[in-house]
């Protein structure tokens, strides 16, 4: 996974530890005596197999971070994100073939790694990066007491039980490492949202595999040790799957906001309606253009412009559901998705309610710039917004948003700083081959 850090657009000047709050830095040592703690408690003399073992899983990781430099090199550059960490490949092996004391060893050494050639270039704060050991310790000692409790690693084909105990390792790894991070997170910041705490599916599902991958590895050690080796290519392949996946998203992210773009909009908006349609479920289309917004680019400069178009994307994300769609459509407009309105009048008054909203919150906007001029804040912003049902409004997307546009402009003619909704109309949907 990812270093625990804020959500994206957060200040990382933040998660110094002398600027957290106390009940952050309270979390943060607390977990890092627990795994101290951890290791203490565990200290016996190691067999010379095992301190052989532990070093043999140090250099693979060591190997496999030197191989994955390249590929990581490549993403940064394209997607602007931090090392995707896939090591748990050899510190959840290290958990389950080690006792803890030398599996924490491992995990420290494999982090020193990561600290030497990634974190300290990306000026990642040591702190931070000692959190991060700390939390994979306790997950990795976690992990070790379920493969414990079930008896050991898997003894042949028929240990059942064996099996189960791995799985229940990778539950728990990842329980305990993911709950360990969101706690940092929720108590640096304010509450960022769910999913901002756990991390996509996609991560998590990631995350999981990269588990299973060390699990089998040491499964595989038990046997046939050099096999072990074999692990390399496929953890490789999946950051090059990282990456594409990287390269897919900025392709379809607006740079200056940070919202999807209108082709990545359209095409998320399309498969949701698709999904919804299934269900008879009702959606709305909302258009909202900024008024006047030449005159801003045109007194403070296109960079307090771009500030202007980052602040306003950001009250449009938070002034609707998780779960809805927010899109930069180009220039100073932006389209939203509402997602399962209810049906009929009651539906038409929350997409009302929720396009009022909106803008309201662009007109009580303050945006700090930076000009020519000096530093200034730019107030008296507007927003004319047109909104369109689907399928009262229009049948399909691409009728709905000529709907919303339509009432868009009937918004701009009768004074801007309003939201005009389009009324019903027969468009019917087009016909399908045979």
């Amino acid at each position: 996974m990812d270093e625990p850090s804020p959500p994206a657009g957060w200040d990382p000047a933040s998660w110094e530890l002398w600027r957290l709050p106390a009940r952050a830095v309270g979390l943060v040592l607390g977990v890092e005596v627990a795994a101290v703690g951890l290791v203490v408690a565990h200290l016996a003399p190691p067999t010379e197999a095992a301190v052989a073992l532990a070093a043999f899983l140090t250099l693979l990781s060591v190997v496999h971070t030197e191989l994955a430099t390249g590929i990581e090199r490549i993403r940064r550059r394209a997607a602007q994100t931090s090392y995707f960490d896939l090591s748990s490949v050899w510190t959840f092996a290290a958990a389950l073939l080690l006792p803890p004391a030398l599996a924490a060893a491992v995990i420290v050494a494999v982090y020193l790694h990561l600290w030497q050639r990634v974190w300290r270039p990306a000026r990642v704060p040591v702190h931070r990066h000692l959190y991060t050991t700390a939390t994979v310790i306790l997950a990795a000692g976690a992990a070790h007491g379920m493969v414990v409790a079930a008896g050991g690693l898997p003894g042949g084909p028929d240990d059942v039980v064996g099996v189960a105990g791995i799985a229940a390792a990778v539950l728990v790894y990842v329980v305990v490492n993911t709950l360990l991070v969101a706690g940092a997170i929720a108590l640096t910041h304010d509450w960022p949202g769910v999913r901002e705490l756990v991390g996509r599916w996609d991560d998590n599902a990631l995350e999981v595999a990269t588990l299973c991958m060390g699990g089998l590895a040491a499964v595989t050690i038990g046997s046939t040790p050099w096999l072990v080796a074999l692990v390399l290519p496929p953890i490789l392949v999946l950051h090059r799957a990282v990456l594409v996946r990287h390269l897919e998203e900025v392709a379809s992210t607006d740079a200056k906001t940070g919202l999807l773009n209108s082709a990545g909009w359209q095409e998320e908006a399309a498969r949701t309606l698709r999904r919804g349609q299934r269900a008879r479920a009702v959606a709305a289309v909302l258009i909202l253009d900024l008024d006047h917004f030449k005159l801003v680019n045109d007194a403070h400069g296109h960079l307090a412009g771009d500030d202007v178009l980052a602040a306003v994307a950001a009250e449009l994300r938070g002034g609707v559901r998780e779960q809805d769609l927010v899109g930069r459509f180009g220039g100073e407009e932006f389209v939203v998705l509402l997602r399962e309105l209810p049906p009929g009048p009651l539906g038409q008054a929350e997409m009302r309610a929720v396009a009022e909203r909106l803008r309201r919150l662009v007109a009580e906007l303050a945006v700090p710039v930076c000009t020519p001029d000096g530093n200034l804040t730019i107030t008296g912003l507007s927003v004319s917004i047109g909104g369109a049902a689907i399928p009262v409004d229009g049948a399909t997307l691409e009728q709905a948003l000529k709907a919303a546009d339509a009432s868009l402009y009937a918004a701009k003619r009768s004074g801007r700083n309003l939201v005009r909704i389009a009324g019903p109309v027969q468009i019917p949907a087009p016909r399908t081959a045979g």
